[in-house]
């Protein structure tokens, strides 16, 4: 792992030896800044794939996924156009770990089978395409072997809190409850091969990724022609 701020890490893949396909994951507990590095990749070319919005997708009206959390939670999980209504699910799942993780057992089957569909869709329109698996929970469902590049945007807890409190309007109950839901950041950081500082702006995060990016791509060119 290489703390990066500004970048500066150790390359543990073998990107373009078995495929010219490269697949990153990038995670961040909640309010590190992982969305704007998100944003900032897919400016810059990758293909980002987001699992907060295939979960969105997994229990959109119509899906077997939300049928299923009927089924299981009820029907007071719905609002009053038979859409999920996140903020109840939310209150419910995240004081209770055991609801939390039922609905986890439902959603998330679903959320990597999207995110598989839309990987083959980018691999079929560009074979060499950069893919970044955008996963809060990378850590928590042991995902992290899964990619040749493991990314973590990280701020330590407290600095997050203080995030969700003041730019979320979360309480400070809910924010906790959110946080404690999450790996803690010694648990997200084992896993990292490149850590992107997310305590400063958005600009300074966005600097970093663009570095970061700089040197995915002269690796890249350097595997291509070697000479």
């Amino acid at each position: 792992m290489s703390m990066v701020a500004p970048v500066s890490w150790v390359w543990s893949g073998s990107v373009g030896q078995d495929r010219p396909m490269q697949r990153i994951g990038l995670t961040g507990g909640i309010g590190a800044g992982k969305s704007v590095a998100s944003q900032r990749l897919a400016e810059l070319g990758a293909v980002v794939i987001d699992a907060d919005d295939l979960a969105r997708a997994a229990v959109a009206p119509g899906t077997v996924g939300l049928d299923a959390v009927v089924e299981e939670f009820g029907p007071q999980v719905l609002d009053a156009d038979g859409a999920l209504d996140r903020a109840a699910v939310a209150q419910l799942v995240f004081a209770n770990a055991a609801a939390r993780t039922r609905l986890e057992q439902v959603v998330h089957p679903e959320v990597r089978r999207l995110g598989a569909e839309r990987e083959a869709a980018a691999a079929a329109r560009d074979p060499q395409a950069v893919v970044v698996h955008a996963i809060p929970l990378l850590v928590e469902t042991g995902q992290a072997d899964r990619f040749e590049l493991v990314v973590v945007v990280h701020a330590p807890a407290e600095l997050r809190l203080e995030r969700l409190v003041a730019s979320r309007q979360m309480s400070r109950d809910d924010a906790e409850a959110r946080i404690a839901a999450q790996a803690s950041d010694d648990e997200r950081l084992a896993t990292a091969d490149i850590v992107l500082d997310g305590t400063g702006t958005d600009e300074d995060l966005i600097a970093q990724v663009d570095e970061l990016w700089l040197r995915l791509v002269a690796e890249r060119t350097a595997e291509a022609d070697p000479a």
